[in-house]
């Protein structure tokens, strides 16, 4: 950046450090608390199936021990993945247990129908849109075989019936007590993201005034943790919309996911505009192949077009409608001055000018934010 400071005086490092704390305290506290709440729900579910089970009919009351364990494979991190899996775990016992039937024609348990059983599962368990039930396809057809050996038919009625209520019951706790919504930890990602690219501008904006070869090059290795942040992101955005389906909490809780999608969008192509900034700034400083260069005099204006759009960034989440409008003017002039820089400067014979491509990604960089604001 231009220097330590920006245009009404506030550190940049300083500013963007305590931000960037808060933030991943805020990310952390946000995940810890949705994996107590599974934990305490597997918990209550558990629980709650392992009192019912000896009160169902028949030789389903013989194995009370399978419905906690329902309970807890249909526990998931939301409503609707919680009814998917559940599902798919049933289906995959129903057609383990079916496995099971069809080879106790062959007669007792012996070395080869339990390897025969194990083949044919894994095979069946590459089934298509069965999920996370074809992992149980060759457990319950091993169980069956196994274990319900001398009475199949009472063990695989209580095993499937015991499992079913299980799961019910899951299903049911994760649906009554507090369905999570993860739209918090969602938007505090995108945040932290939005910040950490500002902090990315800023700091390649530093090393442009220092000495070079820089003596700060932390920037320049930053190019793959941000693209596996972006990544990271992403998964939360997507992890708050599965969160939202078929859970009744939405109502009281209204978020437009859609907007963090739009806003995720921009953000990846930030990502990738900086990534390409940072690439070029490496090779013109450090590769001894690289014919390109900053002619000298372009490094202040540079360092103050990058800094300013940094300060655009940071402005989405710390400062009102009116001051971000007020920084993205301060950009355009920053980068408009660049710009004449760059038309009115010396070009070097057989030396191509890096600070075009900086300039145009600036450009494109601008241009996102800006269709972001009128959105």
């Amino acid at each position: 950046m231009a220097s330590d400071e920006n245009s009404d005086g506030a550190s940049h490092p300083s500013r963007f450090d305590k931000a960037l704390r808060a933030v991943r305290a805020s990310v952390s506290a946000a995940l810890l608390w949705p994996r107590l709440q599974l934990a305490i729900k597997a918990a209550l579910a558990a629980g709650i199936a392992f009192a019912i089970a000896p009160f169902m009919p028949g030789s389903a009351a013989d194995y009370p021990y399978y419905a906690p364990l329902g309970a807890l494979v249909a526990m998931y991190e939301n409503v609707s993945g919680s009814m998917r899996q559940g599902v798919q775990t049933l289906v995959g016992l129903a057609i383990g247990i079916g496995l099971a039937f069809m080879l106790f024609s062959l007669g007792q348990p012996s070395p080869f129908t339990v390897a025969l059983v194990m083949g044919l599962g894994v095979i069946l368990a590459g089934l298509p849109k069965i999920g996370s039930g074809s992992d149980w396809i060759p457990t319950a057809a091993l169980l069956v075989l196994l274990v319900g050996g001398h009475n199949p038919d009472s063990f695989s009625f209580g095993y499937l019936f015991q499992m079913g209520v299980g799961v019910t019951v899951g299903i049911v706790v994760n649906l009554l007590v507090f369905p999570p919504l993860h739209f918090k930890a969602a938007a505090l990602s995108l945040a932290e993201l939005r910040l950490a690219l500002a902090r990315q501008l800023w700091d390649m904006a530093t090393a442009l005034e220092e000495n070079w070869p820089p003596e700060h090059e932390d920037w320049s290795r930053r190019s793959d943790a941000l693209a596996a942040h972006t990544r990271s992101v992403r998964a939360a955005v997507q992890k708050a919309d599965a969160s939202r389906r078929a859970n009744p909490r939405r109502r009281l809780h209204p978020r437009d996911v859609d907007a963090d999608y739009r806003d995720l969008r921009d953000l990846e192509r930030l990502t990738f505009h900086i990534q390409d900034v940072t690439q070029v700034l490496s090779d013109v400083i450090w590769a001894t192949d690289h014919p390109f260069v900053i002619p000298s005099g372009q490094e202040v204006p540079l360092a103050a077009a990058m800094a300013r759009v940094g300060d655009v960034l940071r402005s989405t989440e710390e400062e009102d409608t009116e001051r971000q409008a007020e920084r993205i003017a301060e950009a355009d002039r920053a980068v408009e001055a660049l710009t004449r820089q760059v038309s009115d400067g010396d070009h070097t014979p057989g030396a191509p000018n890096a600070v075009e491509s900086v300039l145009l990604s600036l450009h494109r960089m601008l241009r996102v934010v800006k269709s972001a604001a009128r959105d």
